[in-house]
């Protein structure tokens, strides 16, 4: 995630940029990733940090959870 905020020379150094662990949560770990850019590049930044921290993490083997649910179908026969 800094590799790829470092490689992005709209995001400002100061102030630093926060990569923290957010939460622990039932099946991953969220991670907040809060670059500091020029209001006009906001939006930019924010959906290609996001499409590149996904690519990265790609590259890498990390799999992104995703909720899942199990369904179970019975028939009941009618008496």
């Amino acid at each position: 995630m800094a590799d790829v905020i470092a490689k992005d020379g709209r995001i400002l150094k100061v102030p630093a940029p926060t990569i923290a662990v957010y939460e622990l949560a039932d099946s991953s770990v969220n991670f907040v990733v809060r670059p500091w850019s020029k209001a006009g590049d906001y939006w930019d930044v924010y959906f290609d940090i996001t499409e590149n921290i996904k690519k990265a993490l790609d590259a890498e083997g990390v799999n992104i959870p995703f909720p899942q649910r199990d369904v179970h179908v019975y028939k009941h026969e009618a008496v």
